[in-house]
């Protein structure tokens, strides 16, 4: 079996061919760092991290790169009113997101670039656009020619006909001084107060969308496997990525693109206006973390997902079942058919575009088939290992000497059939969230 991308380039299923073998190359959009992360954020790290484990699953390496933009006029603006200068104000929700996706099980990337420490790369790269004539000056700004990009928009299914300026909602520049109002900026002439650094066109700072072409090809080569991001970045971003790359190298930018869907709250649009805007610094601080990353986790990653109290809670349940299958005492050996099948079950899902859905249906059939009596160390290394694809890691639980006792008092009851005895025992151990399951092959706990 081979891994299927959907690919939004092509709107079609593609089998995975990567450039390297046994390599992929991924570049992940990371977020602006000027606020806390909010759900759909998390949705989009959760996705493409789960991607990334099952790449690593299948035995690929995975290069994966996911960036800080960490200039912007959001954040200039809120360091200003905060006090503080902008790198400091960047740090604080840097070091604030780090710790949000650990607590949701992301592992850290093989490298967080951030904007401010590629600017000679930036200026280098819009020289090259402006000395190919794709690229021009007026007044200190600098813009990309959309009209000379060939099949400009062609991620987003457009035409320059079908565009309309501001789309984006992120206007860059003033239309009447470009030579067409569809044109961006590569790099924004310093205002009063921005932050800025010295380039042949005057101070100024780069504008979005150069940020992530430099960081991908400086870091990952002119055509990489893999770009991602959130369905709302496919145009401009994505879009003016791709135009300003091609332009830039001659080839291919991202061999694949692909998209997450968005995350809706109690089926409405999540926004600030109507007041469901979720930050997961706060939810993280009544929610649990594997809980709601198991959650985010387990819906394909393309689709529109919707997050409720309700969905949470049936998550939490879901993964307290899993972790008691996980931490059952093993028993005889199994049959090793039955269990490959499981496993050829859980690929084959996973290479249909990563279908998580139907992943974790597999998942929760072979819990099944464990609780029956199947469970010895292999079939709990193969359950362990398409668990973690989620970001599910269960400690191994160690009772102490004191449960142990009773527990082994209680069955020394049983078979002296001193059954009240070894139901006061089990009362006991049940106040203390310890539940016993007495089955053919001995008894087991598990832990509420």
């Amino acid at each position: 079996m081979t891994i299927k991308i959907y690919d939004t380039m092509t709107r079609s299923l593609r089998e995975f061919v990567p450039i390297t073998e046994n390599t992929v190359n991924m570049y992940v959009c990371g977020p602006t760092v000027y606020n806390y992360i909010h759900i759909g954020n998390a949705r989009s790290v959760v996705a493409f991290d789960t991607i990334r484990r099952y790449f690593e699953y299948r035995g690929y390496k995975v290069n994966y790169i996911s960036n800080f933009t960490d200039v912007d006029d959001k954040i200039i603006k809120g360091a200003a009113e905060a006090g503080m200068d902008t790198k400091a104000f960047s740090d604080k929700f840097i070091a604030a997101f780090l710790e949000d996706v650990k607590q949701l099980g992301v592992k850290p990337a093989t490298k967080n670039p951030r904007v401010i420490d590629y600017m000679d790369e930036i200026i280098d790269f819009v020289s090259v656009l402006i000395d190919k004539g794709f690229a021009y000056e007026v007044g200190g700004d600098v813009y990309f020619r959309v009209a000379k990009s060939h099949n400009y928009a062609k991620l987003a299914n457009k035409t320059l006909a079908d565009l309309e300026v501001g789309a984006s909602g992120r206007v860059d520049g003033e239309g009447d001084i470009k030579e067409n109002p569809l044109d961006f900026a590569l790099w924004k002439a310093a205002k009063p107060g921005d932050v800025s650094w010295q380039s042949p066109w005057g101070e100024g700072r780069p504008g979005w969308h150069i940020e992530c072409s430099v960081m991908a090809t400086t870091l990952l080569g002119d055509t990489i496997d893999i770009h991602g991001g959130g369905a709302d970045l496919e145009f401009p971003h994505h879009t003016n990525e791709i135009a300003q790359s091609e332009a830039k190298t001659g080839k291919t930018f991202a061999n694949y693109w692909m998209h997450n869907g968005f995350v809706n709250v109690d089926n409405e649009k999540m926004s600030k206006s109507l007041g469901n805007f979720v930050t997961v610094h706060d939810m993280l601080k009544t929610v649990d973390g594997q809980v709601l990353r198991f959650f985010l986790a387990t819906q394909q990653y393309r689709k529109p997902i919707n997050f409720t109290e309700k969905a949470v809670h049936d998550a939490s349940v879901n993964l307290k079942y899993l972790k008691n299958t996980y931490t059952l005492p093993l028993g005889q050996a199994v049959d090793s058919a039955e269990l490959a099948a499981f496993k050829a079950d859980f690929e084959a899902a996973m290479d249909d575009d990563f279908n998580t859905a139907n992943g974790i249906t597999v998942v929760f059939d072979m819990a099944k088939w464990i609780n029956s009596g199947n469970y010895d160390q292999a079939v709990k290394d193969t359950f362990a290992a398409m668990l973690a694809v989620f970001g599910i890691v269960f400690e191994e639980e160690v009772l102490d000497a004191d449960i142990e006792a009773l527990i082994e008092k209680r069955q020394e009851a049983r078979a002296n059939r001193d059954f009240a005895t070894a139901d006061a025992i089990r009362d006991q151990l049940a106040a203390q969230g310890i539940k016993l399951l007495d089955t053919k092959d001995g008894v087991r706990w598990t832990r509420d």
